[in-house]
């Protein structure tokens, strides 16, 4: 067992299928997506951290959100690149780095999920109880907010790869564009049931504790706005909660279309690009809905961009 581990301390991974002929124009769209992703989640956390009537509670707990864009394109795209421009022989990764992308990857699914959740918690303080919202979403509840997202996030993700990494080795062709949970136990011949009901159990407490705590926060602010008659509250309650809930639903489907595909083997191709999709697809567009959407963030940058057409 441990000599078959050991022989395959490196594997193959299969990277994104494309023709000698297309590879170069796939790596140029790729890394365009990829530095556009970065450079503006970067900018909205530099532009929060730095503008002082931004430091409030919904925009520290957006932080998140670009954070963990961040993380979700860079523990695939680097290496997609490279795997691009390598023959489909040669695109080898170790072990330890494969389990390493795994990880991470799983853990951006993870906190998309749990970071949208208790963004939409600040909403629903900030509408159904304006008058405490500053008693109620204090410093110290924004950061244990945060690390209630992030450690569950963790805290699923070091169980589900700590079950996989106990198994041995006896393939060593990664079946998928980069390294997740899935493709790693598929590498074992040993049983791996545990694995795919963790698994599971994994993507039902993910999906479903959002989606539901998501849905509750919004009836009740739906049903706030409904008795209310004030037309300043209902508004801020659209611009807000729109934004947010456009974030939501692009992630969602996004990760949706990527798990259904998984019920049809004859779509494998398609999977696995969709996969890729998750990782770009909310990454790139999050930062224009909440930049574009969010009148406080729009007007820094109109201000920014007025000040450098000004220098220019």
């Amino acid at each position: 067992m441990d000599n078959l581990t050991l022989r395959h301390s490196f594997l193959l991974v299969e990277g994104l299928k494309v023709t000698p002929q297309s590879s170069q124009s796939v790596f140029i769209v790729l890394l365009l997506a990829y530095v556009f992703s970065m450079v503006s989640n970067i900018g909205l956390i530099v532009l929060i951290s730095t503008e002082r009537n931004l430091h409030d509670p919904m925009h520290f707990l957006f932080c998140n959100l670009p954070v963990n864009d961040i993380i979700g394109t860079t523990v695939i795209m680097p290496r997609l690149l490279q795997d691009i421009l390598n023959e489909a022989s040669e695109r080898y990764i170790s072990y330890v780095e494969c389990v390493i992308q795994a990880y991470f990857v799983h853990i951006f699914g993870a906190a998309c999920h749990y970071v949208l959740m208790i963004m939409a918690f600040d909403r629903y303080v900030a509408i159904c109880n304006p008058l405490r919202y500053t008693a109620i979403m204090t410093n110290k509840m924004v950061i244990k907010l945060s690390i209630f997202a992030w450690g569950l996030a963790f805290l699923l993700v070091t169980i589900m790869i700590g079950l996989t990494v106990h198994l041995s080795h006896c393939r060593y062709k990664i079946e998928n564009p980069f390294c997740d949970n899935a493709s790693l136990f598929k590498l074992s011949c040993e049983n791996v049931v545990i694995n795919n009901i963790f698994g599971i159990i994994y993507t039902v407490v993910a999906l479903s504790l959002s989606a539901v705590s998501i849905l509750i926060t919004y009836v009740k602010i739906a049903t706030v706005c409904i008795t209310s008659k004030n037309k300043a509250l209902n508004s801020k309650a659209i611009k807000t909660c729109s934004t947010h809930l456009a974030v939501y639903l692009i992630m969602f489907i996004s990760g949706a279309v990527f798990i259904f595909l998984h019920c049809f083997p004859e779509y494998s191709d398609s999977r696995k690009l969709a996969s890729i999709m998750f990782h770009i697809v909310p990454t790139g567009l999050n930062p224009l809905v909440y930049g574009l959407q969010t009148k406080e963030i729009r007007q820094k940058i109109v201000k920014l961009w007025c000040k450098q057409k000004l220098i220019l």
